[in-house]
């Protein structure tokens, strides 16, 4: 996996350039040995999701995050030196969000040994 790819999307993503991001990381996903494949996927649905929330598409954001969590929860909480266990928590209270339509929370950030990348 490439590590100074893998930190370009997350910085990315952080900047709430998620189109960019999703970009960078299938870069990385598509060079990645098969046993990071699908972590590299619920980083890239969340880029996805969190685009799709951008342009007005709720549905497609609730959807993709699903899949998301399911992907990351097969990994260590700290997987590849990045906080899942915070990011999973995090997008549970997108989910919620999504399935009730209350106020959206702050923007989902990737962090590294608990702080922002």
């Amino acid at each position: 996996m490439d590590p100074v790819a893998l930190i370009t999307g997350i910085r990315l993503f952080n900047k709430g350039e998620f189109f960019e991001a999703h970009e960078v990381l299938e870069d990385v996903w598509r060079a990645a040995p098969e046993s990071e494949k699908r972590f590299l996927q619920g980083l890239i649905q969340v880029a996805v999701a969190l685009h799709h929330h951008s342009q007005g598409n709720l549905v497609g954001a609730q959807s993709v995050l699903a899949r998301a969590a399911r992907n990351l929860a097969a990994y260590p909480d700290d997987h590849a030196g990045l906080n899942i266990a915070k990011l999973l928590c995090e997008l549970s209270e997108w989910q919620r969000y999504l399935n009730n339509g209350s106020e959206p929370p702050p923007l989902l950030k990737v962090r590294n040994s608990g702080t922002q990348i």
